[in-house]
């Protein structure tokens, strides 16, 4: 009974080891993250998917390195259950800013997203375009939760959102993860590789995505 109790407290503090660190400092960095995962390995696997889903999903409200963490996911539970964890806490964390946002708004944006300009920038993207932008939202930080609670306001039809947001974040979430599962501690080159190549396809599709849209609205004035 007392090794069980142990073993409890042991589990609360590394499921809570991320909200404090963000209580005391208000950022979570990737540091916090490995330390985190790595006393979680030690214990039980699927303690590391947990605070993988529950990370993914506080990054609705906090910076959190989405990339890095499917990177450690996959290194720490491997392509399928590393991207499996990830794609499941990137999924409820757009989930949930779909729905927040359908039921309250986008005034609940400014909350999350503070730069009205910028948001205001989106919401016409999103209003035209918001189809596309959900499948490369991957590209740029905060868009993806931006992009999700935009889809809530604007009241896109459920299934259309589900679709697109996956289409653009299931693969993301196997991929890192199977790049993470091929990396160790004294070779973390094809993390890195992957992550720079991840970084630059995105990127490249936003760009065009950008050009692409400037061209039509010039051809519609």
């Amino acid at each position: 009974m007392k090794s069980l109790v142990q073993v409890a407290l042991v589990l609360a503090v590394i499921l809570a080891f991320p909200l404090i660190i963000i209580g005391v400092t208000g950022v979570l960095t990737l540091d916090d993250i490995k330390a985190a995962l790595t006393a979680a390995a030690q214990i039980n696997p699927l303690l590391v998917a947990l605070i993988v889903i529950v990370l993914l999903l506080l990054d609705l409200v906090i910076p959190v390195p989405t990339l890095a963490l499917g990177l450690l996911a996959g290194y720490f539970l491997g392509a399928l259950y590393g991207g499996l964890s990830v794609a499941i806490g990137i999924m409820l964390a757009g989930l949930t800013g779909y729905t927040i946002c359908w039921y309250y708004g986008p005034g609940l944006l400014l909350k999350i997203y503070k730069d009205p300009q910028k948001l205001r920038e989106m919401g016409d993207l999103f209003s035209t375009r918001g189809t596309i932008v959900l499948i490369i939202c991957r590209a740029l930080p905060m868009l993806p939760e931006v992009s999700c609670c935009l889809a809530g306001a604007n009241r896109m039809a459920f299934g259309k959102f589900l679709l697109c947001y996956a289409i653009g974040s299931v693969p993301y979430a196997f991929i890192t993860a199977y790049a993470g599962s091929q990396s160790s501690l004294s070779d973390p080159r094809p993390a890195i590789f992957a992550g720079i190549a991840i970084l630059l396809v995105l990127w490249l599709a936003w760009f065009i995505f950008l050009r692409s849209n400037k061209s039509r609205a010039l051809q519609q004035t």
